[in-house]
């Protein structure tokens, strides 16, 4: 019996134990996804507090409830690490660490590199390895196996490598990790086979494709579009904003067309751990090839000025509406999060708008139902440990100006309307059907 048929064999019969790599916003959910779907999981992560409050029974994603952890936990097909060497128990291992970007906006593999060097140093014969880390194509084939290998097994016949992109949208209620088709591709037809298998007991539908390489730049196409297409509504809001034409009322109009278009908002910035990165992995990527990524570079460039034309914007009008600088203002950011109703901070262009404000003189607060306090991030460790104040009339009265940057539905925007000036990016007061001279989009 080879090495791929014994583990499609324990595969099938259920009896695979699965290892996740990486206990975050993709690894916990799909986790939990693959117990659902019967499998013995061990996580691991290389946050001993983290581990802690997992043994305890604890959420810390939101899309994982309670509940559903405790009774993985308590049943025993879920249990949480930081012993790496207990890698050698599983059979399929899925790894989801970060993959940023560094000071020069390429790519940063340091925790996939690393993490492949773990797994060689204990790898045996039987195993299968599926990168789940959004990243440039190539990288399973040309970085991943061949670290693999450093362990003396062979590729394909000893063990096996495959990757699946995760494709997480924190907050959405409509799809949940069990319920987005899973792409998933193999380094040959043998780990097709058991990438294929191995998902499909959890997936409620797998799509198998026919190279690593191609799985790698399914993700990256995904991102890129919906990065390219909020740079081309962010820049129709600055050119229907000197016209004097609202974009929001333009998309609301345009989408009730039932074909040929499909919309997009614009906002302060792009966040997530996806969008905002993903894109510069394929732009990195095709300078191998000497090829150009005009819309990727320039979307890019669109996307990140945001920011600093909001808080221009901003600026104008608290000077219009009361004559003052920022410099001598006192402003609240409504929403830190980079997306509405949820806690994920990853890239948000909230705490760059902070930064922003602050350099040109405001006494910036912030209000965040679901981010009591700001957690160390690698751009803004500066800022770590400010609380979230109150939303109350006394804080509103209290500030020049309230800076809306996420939508949460958690907030009481009749109220935030009695401020002297607020300054909307999301549209979300004239949604709430509140209006007024004293509001602004931006």
């Amino acid at each position: 019996m080879t090495n791929a048929s014994e583990l499609l064999s324990l595969i099938r019969a259920g009896k695979a134990r699965a290892g996740v790599i990486g206990l975050g916003y993709v690894g916990l959910p799909l986790a939990m996804t693959l117990v659902s779907g019967g499998y013995r999981v061990l996580g691991f992560d290389i946050d001993p507090p983290k581990i802690d409050v997992l043994h305890r029974g604890e959420s810390y994603i939101e899309a994982v409830a309670p509940e559903v952890l405790q009774a993985a936990v308590q049943g025993g097909q879920f249990e949480a690490t930081a012993a790496l060497e207990r890698l050698a128990e599983c059979d399929v291992i899925a790894i989801c660490v970060p993959t940023p970007l560094d000071a020069h906006r390429e790519p940063d593999l340091r925790y996939v590199e690393q993490t492949a060097r773990d797994i060689a140093r204990v790898l045996r014969p039987g195993q299968m390895v599926i990168l789940e880390s959004t990243t440039w194509p190539g990288t399973t084939d040309s970085v991943v196996r061949p670290i693999l290998e450093t362990s003396g097994l062979v590729c394909g016949q000893d063990f096996f490598v495959g990757f699946s992109p995760e494709r997480e949208d924190p907050g959405n209620r409509d799809f949940v990790t069990a319920t987005i088709p899973k792409v998933v591709a193999g380094d040959g037809p043998e780990a097709k086979e058991l990438a294929v298998a191995f998902y499909g007991r959890a997936m409620a539908r797998v799509v198998p494709v026919s190279t690593t390489a191609t799985a790698e730049a399914v993700k990256i196409t995904e991102n890129v579009f919906r990065a390219v297409n909020i740079a081309l509504v962010n820049e129709l809001k600055i050119v229907y904003e000197a016209m004097g034409i609202d974009v929001w009322e333009v998309i609301e109009a345009a989408k009730t067309k039932p074909f040929g278009y499909m919309p997009f908002y614009p906002g302060p910035g792009l966040g997530g751990h996806c969008i905002p990165i993903d894109p510069f992995y394929l732009t990195w990527k095709s300078r191998e090839y000497e090829l150009p990524t005009r819309f990727i570079e320039l979307a890019g460039e669109i996307n990140s000025g945001m920011p600093r034309h909001v808080v221009d914007r901003a600026a104008r009008a608290l000077d219009m509406l009361s004559g003052k600088a920022l410099s001598r203002s006192r402003v609240l950011l409504l929403g830190l999060a980079y997306k509405k109703n949820v806690s994920d901070l990853r890239e948000s262009p909230s705490l760059k708008l902070m930064e922003l404000l602050e350099e040109r003189g405001a006494e910036v607060l912030y209000h965040d139902p679901h981010i009591p306090e700001i957690p160390k991030t690698r751009a803004y460790g500066a800022l770590k440990g400010r609380p979230s104040v109150p939303l109350t009339a006394a804080v509103l009265a209290g500030v020049d100006m309230v800076l809306i940057a996420t939508d949460h539905d958690a907030v009481d925007y009749a109220l935030v309307a009695s401020a002297p000036l607020v300054v909307d990016t999301r549209n979300v007061m004239a949604r709430a059907g509140i209006t007024g001279a004293h509001i602004v989009k931006a």
